[in-house]
């Protein structure tokens, strides 16, 4: 797969079929779509290609600082890249561009810019400036540029629209089993490593201080969960706490996760985190003490899992 920033750099010589989303979280609803995408390119000797927008049209249109997504674009691309589409272009949304009427639009995007000779769309897909035009639009578009429209129904639309408030609800009530089952993989967590207060060394329990520099990102409810990471091409087991650290009256959210038999430094460096079981709640305990002891019980519970699993 190609990505693209740029429209001008889009590689236009061969025609493609396009669909257009935001496909946040690349979930199951949406491998549907995409795999129809990908198998109609092949029949139709074009290039599998999808059109998306960075930012979130929300966060300039309505300037939505509270939008929480599934993915990072960085996280989005990389699963996109695994599902064998040919093309990806992220086209930079803004104002300006929000104000294309539709025929600019349909001509300096779809045909000139991506040479698209089939467009995949959902039946109640709107585009152009104010979404004034629909389907019935883009199909009349078709015949003038040449190129065909394949609607998608109300069914499909309906799943990959479930499959993404599911996903979301799921997470923010800690049912991770659920937004991985919607999900078709481990729902992640990508950040840089940066120090934090010491205190998990303290406790013969040193984490890694995860920061996730996109405030967009949807991060799951508080709590501890058993975790993995690709560390130095292997696969590394853990434990994570979201949260405020309420036994030494921490005041900040944290993401903090403590690798099984692993000691290497991890400063500064970017990793993901994949997320496997919640274990529970976030606690405030006693004394530092008490939450040792916790600790030492949740390792034991995280490890029968991963044993388990």
């Amino acid at each position: 797969m190609i990505t693209f920033l740029n429209i001008s750099k889009f590689d236009n010589q061969h025609p493609t079929a396009v669909t257009i989303g935001t496909f946040d979280g690349v979930h199951i609803g949406h491998r549907k779509l995409l795999d129809r995408l990908i198998n109609d390119a092949k029949l139709l000797d074009l290039k599998a290609t999808v059109l998306t927008f960075f930012p979130h049209p929300r966060m300039i249109l309505q300037q939505d600082a509270n939008i929480k997504l599934l993915n990072t674009l960085e996280e989005k691309i990389s699963i996109l890249e695994k599902i064998g589409l040919d093309y990806l272009m992220i086209y930079p949304f803004s104002k300006e561009f929000s104000r294309y009427s539709a025929t600019d639009f349909v001509e300096k995007i779809l045909v000139e810019g991506l040479n698209g000779k089939k467009i995949i769309i959902g039946y109640d897909h709107r585009f152009g400036r104010n979404r004034n035009a629909d389907i019935k639009d883009l199909i009349a578009y078709g015949k003038t540029f040449n190129f065909q429209v394949d609607e998608i129904p109300a069914q499909e639309i309906d799943d990959v629209s479930v499959s993404s408030t599911k996903i979301r609800k799921a997470l923010e009530e800690g049912d991770i089993a659920t937004a991985n089952s919607y999900l078709g993989y481990e729902y992640m967590l990508t950040g840089i490593v940066k120090k934090g207060k010491g205190l998990g060394r303290q406790l013969s329990f040193p984490t890694a201080n995860i920061h996730i520099e996109e405030n967009y990102k949807l991060i799951p409810k508080n709590g501890v969960y058993v975790v993995h990471s690709k560390l130095d091409n292997t696969t590394v087991y853990g434990m994570m706490n979201i949260g405020f650290n309420p036994t030494v009256n921490g005041t900040e959210r944290s993401i903090e996760v403590h690798f099984f038999n692993f000691n290497k430094d991890l400063y500064d460096k970017k990793i993901q985190v994949n997320i496997l079981k919640r274990i529970r709640d976030e606690q405030k305990f006693k004394s530092v003490e008490e939450l040792k002891k916790q600790l030492i019980k949740d390792q034991k519970t995280a490890t029968n899992l991963i044993a388990e699993k």
